[in-house]
Protein backbone atom coordinates (compact mmCIF):
# COMPACT_ATOMS: atom_id res chain seq x y z
CA UNK A 1 0.00 0.00 0.00
CA UNK A 2 2.99 2.21 1.02
CA UNK A 3 4.29 2.01 -2.86
CA UNK A 4 0.68 2.39 -4.20
CA UNK A 5 0.71 6.27 -2.30
CA UNK A 6 3.85 6.91 -4.13
CA UNK A 7 2.42 6.35 -7.47
CA UNK A 8 -0.72 8.81 -5.98
CA UNK A 9 1.84 11.34 -4.92
CA UNK A 10 3.12 11.09 -8.41
CA UNK A 11 -0.46 11.60 -10.51
CA UNK A 12 -1.34 14.36 -8.18
CA UNK A 13 1.64 16.41 -9.93
CA UNK A 14 -1.04 16.68 -13.02
CA UNK A 15 -4.21 18.31 -11.53
CA UNK A 16 -1.89 20.34 -9.08
CA UNK A 17 -0.33 21.84 -12.11
CA UNK A 18 -3.77 21.67 -13.89
CA UNK A 19 -5.52 23.52 -11.09
CA UNK A 20 -2.67 25.94 -10.75
CA UNK A 21 -2.59 27.23 -14.95
CA UNK A 22 -5.57 28.71 -14.08
CA UNK A 23 -4.04 31.52 -11.78
CA UNK A 24 -1.77 31.92 -14.66
CA UNK A 25 -3.46 31.94 -17.87
CA UNK A 26 -6.01 34.31 -15.82
CA UNK A 27 -2.97 36.35 -14.63
CA UNK A 28 -0.40 36.19 -17.35
CA UNK A 29 -1.77 35.49 -20.51
CA UNK A 30 -3.57 36.78 -23.50
CA UNK A 31 -7.39 35.93 -22.80
CA UNK A 32 -8.56 36.15 -26.47
CA UNK A 33 -6.40 33.39 -28.13
CA UNK A 34 -7.18 30.31 -25.99
CA UNK A 35 -6.89 27.81 -29.20
CA UNK A 36 -3.69 29.21 -29.56
CA UNK A 37 -2.60 28.95 -25.96
CA UNK A 38 -3.62 25.37 -26.09
CA UNK A 39 -1.43 24.56 -29.00
CA UNK A 40 1.45 26.48 -27.66
CA UNK A 41 1.29 24.60 -24.93
CA UNK A 42 1.05 20.85 -26.45
CA UNK A 43 3.16 21.37 -29.36
CA UNK A 44 7.07 22.29 -27.46
CA UNK A 45 5.54 19.91 -24.49
CA UNK A 46 5.48 17.64 -26.99
CA UNK A 47 8.39 18.03 -29.13
CA UNK A 48 10.61 18.03 -25.61
CA UNK A 49 9.15 14.93 -24.41
CA UNK A 50 9.81 13.23 -27.67
CA UNK A 51 14.02 14.70 -27.04
CA UNK A 52 14.31 12.98 -24.04
CA UNK A 53 12.78 9.75 -25.18
CA UNK A 54 14.03 9.42 -28.99
CA UNK A 55 10.81 6.96 -29.78
CA UNK A 56 8.93 7.73 -32.70
CA UNK A 57 5.61 5.69 -33.08
CA UNK A 58 5.32 2.62 -35.19
CA UNK A 59 2.67 0.53 -36.68
CA UNK A 60 -0.44 0.77 -35.13
CA UNK A 61 0.84 3.86 -32.97
CA UNK A 62 1.11 6.20 -35.20
CA UNK A 63 -3.25 6.27 -35.67
CA UNK A 64 -3.19 5.32 -32.13
CA UNK A 65 -1.58 8.65 -31.23
CA UNK A 66 -3.72 10.42 -33.36
CA UNK A 67 -7.10 9.47 -31.89
CA UNK A 68 -5.85 9.59 -28.35
CA UNK A 69 -4.42 12.94 -29.00
CA UNK A 70 -8.02 14.46 -30.53
CA UNK A 71 -9.76 12.80 -27.51
CA UNK A 72 -7.46 13.79 -24.83
CA UNK A 73 -5.59 17.03 -26.32
CA UNK A 74 -7.33 18.31 -29.60
CA UNK A 75 -10.42 18.04 -29.63
CA UNK A 76 -10.79 18.07 -25.78
CA UNK A 77 -9.35 21.33 -25.63
CA UNK A 78 -11.56 23.50 -28.32
CA UNK A 79 -14.46 21.96 -26.54
CA UNK A 80 -13.04 23.21 -23.14
CA UNK A 81 -12.59 26.63 -25.16
CA UNK A 82 -16.52 26.64 -26.11
CA UNK A 83 -18.03 25.40 -22.45
CA UNK A 84 -15.46 28.02 -21.18
CA UNK A 85 -17.15 30.81 -23.25
CA UNK A 86 -20.73 29.24 -22.71
CA UNK A 87 -20.88 28.58 -19.06
CA UNK A 88 -19.13 29.74 -15.96
CA UNK A 89 -16.40 27.61 -14.88
CA UNK A 90 -17.67 26.74 -11.53
CA UNK A 91 -20.60 25.03 -13.82
CA UNK A 92 -17.64 23.41 -16.25
CA UNK A 93 -15.64 22.20 -13.55
CA UNK A 94 -19.03 20.19 -11.46
CA UNK A 95 -19.90 18.39 -14.76
CA UNK A 96 -15.93 17.65 -15.49
CA UNK A 97 -16.03 16.44 -11.82
CA UNK A 98 -18.38 13.66 -12.88
CA UNK A 99 -15.09 12.28 -15.00
CA UNK A 100 -14.20 9.30 -12.17
CA UNK A 101 -16.95 8.06 -12.13
CA UNK A 102 -17.50 7.66 -15.92
CA UNK A 103 -13.40 6.62 -16.05
CA UNK A 104 -15.11 3.58 -13.57
CA UNK A 105 -17.82 2.62 -16.10
CA UNK A 106 -15.40 2.69 -19.51
CA UNK A 107 -12.47 0.83 -17.28
CA UNK A 108 -15.22 -2.41 -16.33
CA UNK A 109 -15.32 -3.46 -20.29
CA UNK A 110 -11.96 -1.93 -21.56
CA UNK A 111 -9.63 -2.97 -18.83
CA UNK A 112 -11.76 -4.93 -16.61
CA UNK A 113 -11.50 -3.21 -14.06
CA UNK A 114 -14.75 -3.62 -12.47
CA UNK A 115 -16.02 -0.78 -10.09
CA UNK A 116 -16.04 -1.41 -6.10
CA UNK A 117 -18.20 0.01 -3.43
CA UNK A 118 -15.21 2.10 -2.16
CA UNK A 119 -13.56 3.87 -5.15
CA UNK A 120 -18.07 4.25 -5.92
CA UNK A 121 -18.53 5.62 -2.91
CA UNK A 122 -14.90 8.21 -3.36
CA UNK A 123 -16.53 9.43 -6.35
CA UNK A 124 -20.10 10.73 -5.04
CA UNK A 125 -18.31 11.90 -2.13
CA UNK A 126 -15.73 13.78 -4.87
CA UNK A 127 -18.57 15.28 -6.91
CA UNK A 128 -20.31 16.35 -4.02
CA UNK A 129 -17.45 17.88 -2.60
CA UNK A 130 -16.62 19.72 -6.02
CA UNK A 131 -19.97 20.94 -6.12
CA UNK A 132 -20.31 22.76 -2.63
CA UNK A 133 -16.87 24.24 -3.63
CA UNK A 134 -18.20 25.71 -6.45
CA UNK A 135 -22.17 26.40 -6.85
CA UNK A 136 -22.11 28.97 -4.15
CA UNK A 137 -24.78 30.89 -6.30
CA UNK A 138 -27.11 30.83 -9.12
CA UNK A 139 -25.63 30.09 -11.41
CA UNK A 140 -26.41 30.52 -15.34
CA UNK A 141 -26.57 27.76 -17.82
CA UNK A 142 -25.73 27.20 -21.29
CA UNK A 143 -27.33 24.04 -23.28
CA UNK A 144 -25.18 23.99 -26.09
CA UNK A 145 -22.13 24.66 -23.00
CA UNK A 146 -23.06 22.24 -20.96
CA UNK A 147 -22.95 19.51 -24.15
CA UNK A 148 -19.80 20.73 -24.60
CA UNK A 149 -18.48 20.49 -21.07
CA UNK A 150 -19.90 16.83 -20.97
CA UNK A 151 -18.64 15.94 -24.47
CA UNK A 152 -15.41 17.00 -23.34
CA UNK A 153 -15.57 14.74 -20.01
CA UNK A 154 -16.83 11.69 -22.24
CA UNK A 155 -13.83 12.14 -24.55
CA UNK A 156 -10.88 12.95 -22.08
CA UNK A 157 -12.36 9.58 -19.51
CA UNK A 158 -12.33 7.67 -22.58
CA UNK A 159 -9.04 8.62 -23.93
CA UNK A 160 -7.24 8.07 -20.54
CA UNK A 161 -8.70 4.51 -20.50
CA UNK A 162 -7.59 3.58 -23.81
CA UNK A 163 -4.42 4.94 -23.11
CA UNK A 164 -4.29 2.46 -20.12
CA UNK A 165 -5.72 -0.09 -22.74
CA UNK A 166 -3.43 0.34 -25.62
CA UNK A 167 -0.18 1.35 -23.17
CA UNK A 168 1.33 -2.01 -23.29
CA UNK A 169 4.96 -1.64 -22.04
CA UNK A 170 5.25 1.72 -23.92
CA UNK A 171 6.48 4.60 -21.19
CA UNK A 172 4.65 6.93 -20.52
CA UNK A 173 7.24 9.25 -21.73
CA UNK A 174 6.81 8.75 -25.27
CA UNK A 175 2.97 7.88 -24.38
CA UNK A 176 2.34 11.80 -23.31
CA UNK A 177 4.90 12.85 -25.95
CA UNK A 178 3.05 11.14 -29.11
CA UNK A 179 -0.31 12.48 -27.75
CA UNK A 180 0.48 16.01 -27.34
CA UNK A 181 2.25 16.55 -30.33
CA UNK A 182 -0.78 14.38 -32.11
CA UNK A 183 -3.23 17.03 -30.42
CA UNK A 184 -1.03 19.89 -31.06
CA UNK A 185 -0.78 19.65 -34.62
CA UNK A 186 -4.77 18.85 -34.69
CA UNK A 187 -5.28 22.21 -32.72
CA UNK A 188 -2.99 24.71 -34.94
CA UNK A 189 -5.24 24.89 -37.64
CA UNK A 190 -8.08 25.07 -36.09
CA UNK A 191 -6.63 28.11 -34.08
CA UNK A 192 -5.32 29.55 -37.21
CA UNK A 193 -8.90 29.86 -39.08
CA UNK A 194 -10.51 30.98 -35.26
CA UNK A 195 -8.19 32.93 -34.10
CA UNK A 196 -5.69 34.02 -36.58
CA UNK A 197 -2.02 34.48 -36.54
CA UNK A 198 -0.28 33.13 -33.56
CA UNK A 199 -0.19 35.88 -30.89
CA UNK A 200 3.25 38.06 -30.15
CA UNK A 201 4.27 37.34 -26.57
CA UNK A 202 6.10 39.91 -24.55
CA UNK A 203 8.82 38.61 -21.59
CA UNK A 204 5.78 37.92 -19.16
CA UNK A 205 3.13 35.98 -21.52
CA UNK A 206 6.50 34.16 -22.70
CA UNK A 207 6.88 33.15 -18.89
CA UNK A 208 3.92 31.73 -18.63
CA UNK A 209 3.91 29.82 -21.88
CA UNK A 210 7.05 28.42 -20.29
CA UNK A 211 4.79 27.35 -16.79
CA UNK A 212 2.23 25.82 -18.78
CA UNK A 213 4.38 24.21 -21.93
CA UNK A 214 6.76 22.32 -19.13
CA UNK A 215 4.95 22.02 -15.77
CA UNK A 216 1.49 21.55 -16.49
CA UNK A 217 1.85 19.88 -19.83
CA UNK A 218 4.87 17.82 -20.05
CA UNK A 219 5.62 17.51 -16.38
CA UNK A 220 1.86 16.84 -16.02
CA UNK A 221 1.00 14.59 -18.49
CA UNK A 222 4.21 12.37 -17.81
CA UNK A 223 2.99 11.65 -14.02
CA UNK A 224 -1.00 11.16 -15.40
CA UNK A 225 0.11 8.86 -17.44
CA UNK A 226 2.63 7.26 -15.34
CA UNK A 227 -0.75 6.96 -12.77
CA UNK A 228 -2.78 5.33 -15.28
CA UNK A 229 0.30 2.80 -15.73
CA UNK A 230 0.02 1.69 -11.87
CA UNK A 231 -2.92 2.48 -10.83
CA UNK A 232 -6.63 1.53 -11.47
CA UNK A 233 -8.03 4.42 -14.10
CA UNK A 234 -10.97 4.97 -11.32
CA UNK A 235 -8.69 6.05 -9.03
CA UNK A 236 -6.47 8.14 -11.24
CA UNK A 237 -9.69 9.87 -12.35
CA UNK A 238 -10.28 10.84 -8.20
CA UNK A 239 -6.98 12.22 -8.26
CA UNK A 240 -8.07 14.38 -10.67
CA UNK A 241 -10.47 16.19 -8.66
CA UNK A 242 -7.33 17.67 -6.92
CA UNK A 243 -7.19 20.22 -9.90
CA UNK A 244 -10.80 22.28 -8.69
CA UNK A 245 -9.10 21.92 -4.98
CA UNK A 246 -6.05 23.57 -5.88
CA UNK A 247 -7.77 26.54 -7.85
CA UNK A 248 -10.01 27.66 -4.89
CA UNK A 249 -6.85 27.13 -2.89
CA UNK A 250 -4.63 29.34 -5.05
CA UNK A 251 -8.01 31.72 -5.78
CA UNK A 252 -7.77 32.56 -2.14
CA UNK A 253 -3.62 32.65 -1.39
CA UNK A 254 -2.74 34.67 -4.48
CA UNK A 255 -6.39 36.40 -5.89
CA UNK A 256 -7.18 37.24 -1.78
CA UNK A 257 -10.64 35.44 -2.89
CA UNK A 258 -12.40 34.27 0.20
CA UNK A 259 -12.90 30.80 1.53
CA UNK A 260 -15.83 29.98 2.91
CA UNK A 261 -16.61 26.79 5.41
CA UNK A 262 -18.96 25.58 2.45
CA UNK A 263 -15.88 25.56 0.37
CA UNK A 264 -13.29 23.92 3.16
CA UNK A 265 -16.17 21.35 3.62
CA UNK A 266 -16.37 20.81 -0.02
CA UNK A 267 -13.01 20.06 -0.03
CA UNK A 268 -12.56 17.86 2.60
CA UNK A 269 -15.23 15.70 1.32
CA UNK A 270 -12.96 15.74 -2.12
CA UNK A 271 -10.10 14.49 -0.28
CA UNK A 272 -11.73 12.03 1.78
CA UNK A 273 -13.41 10.74 -1.55
CA UNK A 274 -9.35 10.51 -3.72
CA UNK A 275 -8.50 8.43 -0.40
CA UNK A 276 -11.29 5.94 -0.50
CA UNK A 277 -10.75 5.25 -4.08
CA UNK A 278 -6.87 4.33 -3.93
CA UNK A 279 -8.43 0.85 -2.29
CA UNK A 280 -5.58 -1.71 -3.46
CA UNK A 281 -6.65 -4.23 -6.41
CA UNK A 282 -5.54 -7.89 -6.03
CA UNK A 283 -3.83 -8.49 -8.78
CA UNK A 284 -4.37 -11.75 -10.63
CA UNK A 285 -2.11 -12.75 -13.39
CA UNK A 286 -3.28 -13.80 -17.15
CA UNK A 287 -7.06 -12.10 -15.62
CA UNK A 288 -7.71 -10.20 -19.33
CA UNK A 289 -10.40 -7.76 -19.80
CA UNK A 290 -13.52 -8.66 -20.94
CA UNK A 291 -12.87 -6.38 -24.57
CA UNK A 292 -9.43 -6.79 -24.32
CA UNK A 293 -6.83 -8.28 -26.70
CA UNK A 294 -3.50 -8.90 -27.10
CA UNK A 295 -1.62 -6.00 -28.50
CA UNK A 296 2.12 -6.62 -30.24
CA UNK A 297 3.02 -3.68 -32.11
CA UNK A 298 4.06 -1.61 -29.18
CA UNK A 299 7.53 -0.17 -30.51
CA UNK A 300 10.10 -2.23 -28.99
CA UNK A 301 7.81 -4.17 -26.34
CA UNK A 302 5.08 -7.07 -27.16
CA UNK A 303 1.80 -7.11 -25.92
CA UNK A 304 1.03 -5.91 -21.76
CA UNK A 305 2.05 -8.65 -20.12
CA UNK A 306 3.10 -11.07 -22.31
CA UNK A 307 6.32 -11.88 -20.68
CA UNK A 308 4.82 -12.30 -17.49
CA UNK A 309 4.12 -16.30 -16.90
CA UNK A 310 0.84 -16.96 -15.40
CA UNK A 311 0.41 -17.88 -11.70
CA UNK A 312 -1.48 -20.98 -13.12
CA UNK A 313 1.49 -22.41 -15.80
CA UNK A 314 4.12 -24.35 -14.73
CA UNK A 315 7.49 -22.61 -15.43
CA UNK A 316 9.47 -23.49 -18.42
CA UNK A 317 12.47 -24.06 -16.55
CA UNK A 318 11.06 -26.97 -14.54
CA UNK A 319 11.05 -30.67 -15.71
CA UNK A 320 8.04 -32.25 -16.96
CA UNK A 321 6.23 -34.08 -14.46
CA UNK A 322 4.85 -37.54 -15.84
CA UNK A 323 1.02 -37.92 -15.21
CA UNK A 324 -0.63 -41.54 -15.36
CA UNK A 325 -3.58 -41.37 -17.10
CA UNK A 326 -6.32 -41.62 -14.66
CA UNK A 327 -9.77 -42.35 -15.40
CA UNK A 328 -10.93 -38.95 -16.34
CA UNK A 329 -7.98 -39.19 -19.13
CA UNK A 330 -8.44 -42.11 -20.54
CA UNK A 331 -10.81 -40.80 -23.35
CA UNK A 332 -7.92 -37.95 -23.89
CA UNK A 333 -5.16 -40.87 -23.84
CA UNK A 334 -7.46 -43.12 -26.43
CA UNK A 335 -7.79 -40.25 -28.85
CA UNK A 336 -3.73 -39.65 -28.81
CA UNK A 337 -2.96 -42.76 -29.13
CA UNK A 338 -5.74 -43.93 -32.04
CA UNK A 339 -6.12 -47.25 -29.84
CA UNK A 340 -8.33 -48.01 -27.53
CA UNK A 341 -6.92 -47.62 -23.84
CA UNK A 342 -3.59 -48.05 -24.93
CA UNK A 343 -1.56 -44.99 -25.11
CA UNK A 344 1.54 -44.11 -28.15
CA UNK A 345 5.36 -44.29 -27.70
CA UNK A 346 4.84 -40.58 -28.34
CA UNK A 347 2.27 -40.24 -25.57
CA UNK A 348 3.31 -42.52 -22.83
CA UNK A 349 4.54 -41.20 -19.51
CA UNK A 350 7.60 -42.18 -19.49
CA UNK A 351 8.42 -45.22 -16.31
Amino acid sequence: MEGNWRWVALTAIAPVSWGASYVVTRQLLPADHALWGAAIRALPAGLMLLLLTRTLPRGAWWWRATVLGALNIGAFFVLVYVAAQLLPSSVAAMLMAVAPAMMMALAWPLLGERPRVLPVLGATLGFVGVCAMLLTGAQRTDPWGVVASVTAMLMSSLGFVLSKRWAGQVSPLPLASWQLLAGGLLLAPVALVVEGTPPVLDATQAAGFAFLSLVATALAYWAWFSGLAHLDAGAVGLIGLLNPVTGVLLGTLVAAERLTVQQAAGMGLVLLGIALGQQSRPRRPGVAAPWSSPSSDAPGSDAPGSDAPSSDAPSSDAPARPVSPGPGRASRWRRRSGRSGTPSARCRPAA
